[in-house]
């Protein structure tokens, strides 16, 4: 792999770009493996390259349907941070915010971190007091958090409008918390999993599996049989399809999760806000974009309230908040199909097949997690058995009860 560096970039620059060799390669897939992933996601090019390069279990696969970063990891609002409210989740998370900061050296790619902080917004007495409990949590975890009044609110967001309908009382921030660019992470780990051996099969849909009592012993492809007795499920929202093919039932919803980016302005808005009342979240983008979102599409139609009038509402509170931003206009918007647990918490770890680990049930929070979710489940892989970080989120949680909820953290409505 060729290293990225200013010296390389100049003299790039002096022949045109034209001699920049290909990022990955587009191998053949090969009859069999030590580990197949499925999905070309965030999350299964990261579990690849931590095998690669923690692990050295290097002859591994990654199936992708379609193109790398194509689903969730490109669709979502580059959202990072840590500040969830239980000790499990805490850990996790900062984990992989701890992962994140050092990501664009160790994988020599910027993927563009701003780590200017997210504030949620209060709006009542009452929601201030349990965001005081909720940062005193955080702390106790060991994890940066703070309280902010209505007038440090205001120096900090000035276009910010304290006075709306649900007038702000105050609110509380992680300041390292902050976005990234979700193409970046993506192709970030893509390229170094690649310079480690690993093979990257686009255009390649895992149709079923193979078995051979209650052991997995590789998969069906658009492309062929391939061999493993080592089976990552790494596909968010396709989860529970491919699962059904084993007989193996999940207690997972899917459904769509919208977003938005307004036409690119000069920078105004250098922190992520959320306001869980008024019911929006919004940050700016490297380009100049606002990247608009809110709650997941709880009804099954648009005539049910779906659709349009998710964006709409989306669009409605933040005018609420912010009615500067009146006048821009809406470039595009997008949804993905995300993978929602009753408590809100992702299932990682060995299935009771064996040979078959999932990597699912992410709601909203995949995009944080793509690094420690990768090094975690590398661990698991190559252990086999659940890493420390992720013993609490087996699926076995759902038959003992050992929940962990934590809707209120995820920001959004479920």
């Amino acid at each position: 792999m060729k290293r990225y560096s200013f010296v390389t970039l100049a003299a790039a620059a002096f022949t045109g770009h034209r001699r920049w060799t290909k990022v990955w390669r587009t191998p053949q897939p090969k009859p069999a493996y030590d580990v197949v992933i499925v999905g070309g996601g965030g999350h299964g090019l990261a579990t690849a390259y931590y095998l690669a390069r923690k692990h050295g279990i290097r002859n591994v696969a990654v199936l992708e349907k379609g193109w790398l970063g194509g689903g969730n990891t490109g669709r979502n609002t580059q959202v990072i941070r840590s500040n969830y409210f239980w000790p499990e989740s805490a850990a996790f998370y900062e984990h992989s915010l701890r992962l994140y900061e050092g990501l664009s050296p160790e994988l020599n790619f910027n993927v563009m971190l701003s780590q200017h902080g997210i504030l949620t917004l209060a709006h009542s007495d009452h929601e201030l007091e349990s965001l005081r409990r909720w940062t005193n949590a955080i702390l106790i975890n060991a994890i940066d958090s703070e309280v902010l009044t209505v007038a440090q609110i205001r120096r900090l967001v000035p276009l910010l409008n304290v006075d709306a309908r649900f007038p702000v009382r105050g609110g509380f921030i992680q300041r390292r918390g902050g976005i990234s660019r979700h193409d970046a992470v993506a192709w970030g780990f893509a390229r170094a999993a690649n310079a480690l051996g690993v093979d990257i099969v686009q255009q390649c849909e895992v149709t079923g599996f193979l078995t051979e009592g209650d052991r997995v012993k590789g998969v069906e492809t658009t492309r062929g049989r391939i061999m493993s007795d080592r089976v990552v499920l790494s596909v968010a929202g396709h989860t529970s399809v491919l699962a059904g093919k084993l007989g193996l039932r999940l207690p997972i919803s899917s459904m769509a999760l919208q977003a938005m980016v307004s036409e690119p302005i000069k920078p105004c808005l250098d922190t992520v806000v959320l306001s869980p009342v008024i019911h929006m979240y919004v940050s700016q983008s490297d380009r100049g974009e606002l990247v608009i979102g809110g709650g997941a599409d709880l009804y099954t139609s648009y005539a049910q309230r779906g659709g349009l009038t998710v964006l709409q509402n989306n669009i409605s509170a933040l005018l609420e908040l912010f009615p500067a931003f009146t006048r821009l206009r809406l470039m595009r918007q997008w949804a993905g199909i995300v993978d929602i647990t009753p408590d809100t918490t992702p299932i990682m770890g060995k299935t009771a097949i064996q040979g078959l680990y999932i990597n699912a049930g992410w709601g909203t929070g995949g995009y944080k997690a793509i690094p420690a979710g990768g090094d975690t489940m590398a661990w698991t892989v190559a252990n086999d058995q659940p890493h420390p970080l992720i013993r609490r989120f087996g699926l076995d949680r759902f038959a003992s009860g050992s929940l962990i909820d934590e809707g209120a953290a995820a920001g959004v409505a479920h």
